[in-house]
């Protein structure tokens, strides 16, 4: 790959707008295509990026070219997919109506989106990437705090695939100051990371920051149940989840359910988490907006109804948030509670 990259961040939400403006701020060309509500609110403001080291920038309006139109992404050439997991196939079909077949070959995708089948759902609506079609991966928290501000509130290292194009892209993202690693098991990093997202639907209904929910030993009980059912259900399945750095997922259940003093001094040491950080789920949750349930505990629940295993603190997880999402249930469960309706001892 000898181009020089044009970025387009597609779905430029919280994850999206983030890492666009660390390339933004380092020199590359960078469209984001996203909401018009976003649009106003960063024509007004600017961007505004700190994280839970204590780093940040700030970027000017007239720095910041953000459309809603993917039409005006028509010059780019490395698309960044950070659209919701429901939205894939619509945002693949929308990049096949830009370029002709000639065109596509020279363009790369990567999917920056949690779940693990949006990489297959791209190749389906555009098979002819093959190589240039890009898994990649996530791990940390960006919360958007309005008024342009972005904050990053947990550690970690964006994954992507590695191949001479994956290879390429993580040189760019290093070269702007994201950290990065490339993996050639995509599948099982993908896996391993769906499992600490289980998280996710948790932290959105204790409803409180996750630093705050970690520290109640029984909302890490619960977790670790989540966990333990998942990897359960990989192994009957014969998925093989990945370790990322310190992201080990067989670990994670025994490291949870540790006392609170040994809990910290072990957590301390693997990820890093600010007073500020919250889930995504709940940010959805808290704005009226779908979850990505279906995505993350849905999966699991999904390969459970394949081998016959009832998952039930998955299913019941994923029940009380599709009731929480309709308005019909409660949206805030303090620890004692949910662990008696999960029956997590």
């Amino acid at each position: 790959m000898s181009f020089s990259p044009k970025f387009a961040i597609l779905g430029s939400g919280s994850i999206g707008t983030y890492i666009g403006a660390y390339l933004l701020k380092a020199g590359y060309p960078v469209v984001f295509v996203g909401r018009e509500r976003l649009k106003q609110e960063i024509q007004l403001f600017g961007l505004g990026i700190s994280d839970y080291r204590g780093n940040s920038f700030t970027l000017a309006p007239s720095q910041i070219r953000y459309v809603t139109d993917i039409k005006e992404a028509k010059d780019s050439n490395v698309f960044l997919i950070t659209v919701k997991s429901k939205d894939t196939i619509e945002v693949g079909k929308s990049i096949r109506s830009l370029f002709s077949p000639e065109e596509l070959s020279k363009i790369v995708i990567v999917s920056f989106q949690n779940g693990v089948r949006n990489s297959k759902e791209l190749a389906s609506v555009l098979p002819e990437l093959n190589d240039r079609n890009l898994a990649g991966m996530v791990p940390f928290n960006v919360v958007a705090k309005g008024k342009g501000q972005f904050h990053q509130g947990t550690s970690g290292e964006l994954v992507v695939k590695s191949n001479e194009f994956g290879n390429k892209i993580h040189s760019y993202l290093r070269k702007a100051g994201l950290p990065s690693i490339v993996h050639k098991n995509m599948e099982g990093v993908l896996w391993g990371k769906l499992l600490f997202n289980l998280n996710n639907s948790l932290n959105a209904l204790a409803g409180i920051p996750l630093r705050e929910e970690l520290s109640q030993r029984t909302y890490r009980k619960i977790l670790a149940s989540m966990i333990t059912e998942g990897l359960e259900i990989l192994k009957l399945s014969g998925i093989q989840p990945a370790s990322v750095g310190k992201m080990i997922p067989w670990l994670a259940p025994i490291i949870l359910k540790l006392p609170d003093f040994l809990f910290f001094r072990v957590a301390s040491s693997m990820v890093k988490i600010d007073p500020e950080a919250r889930s995504s789920m709940w940010e959805d949750l808290h704005h009226g907006r779908t979850t990505e349930i279906s995505f993350l505990n849905g999966e699991i629940i999904r390969l459970a109804d394949e081998i016959g295993h009832k998952a039930p603190i998955n299913r019941k997880i994923a029940s009380l948030i599709a009731e929480a999402e309709s308005g019909s249930g409660k949206s805030q469960y303090d620890a004692e509670t949910l662990s008696s309706l999960l029956g997590v001892n």
